[in-house]
């Protein structure tokens, strides 16, 4: 099964990115609030194409989705928008 992307696998990835938006949508450096908006929102499209391949039945670009969401919290973590500590959630300092 390494070669497969599973529903669990899909699950567990849905909850860590969800988490971290939340955990970021409550720590938003203050005089970033406009970077922060819009990774914010492109963290949500991300999650709702993620969805979307989901209830396909396509869990590659699911996956894929997914992905590209986390991307998008971590840089806004790297780029020090959001201060977060979580590094189960986040790629911190």
């Amino acid at each position: 099964m390494k070669d497969r992307i599973t529903e669990e696998k899909l699950k567990k990835y849905f909850s860590l990115t969800s988490e971290a938006l939340k955990e970021v949508k409550k720590n938003i450096i203050k005089g970033r609030e406009k970077y922060a908006k819009e990774i914010i929102e492109m963290v949500s499209n991300y999650l709702s194409d993620a969805k979307h391949f989901e209830k396909k039945g396509d869990f590659v670009n699911a996956f894929a989705a997914l992905n590209y969401a986390h991307g998008w919290l971590d840089s806004g973590v790297r780029l020090d928008i959001f201060d977060v500590t979580d590094d189960k959630l986040f790629t911190v300092k």
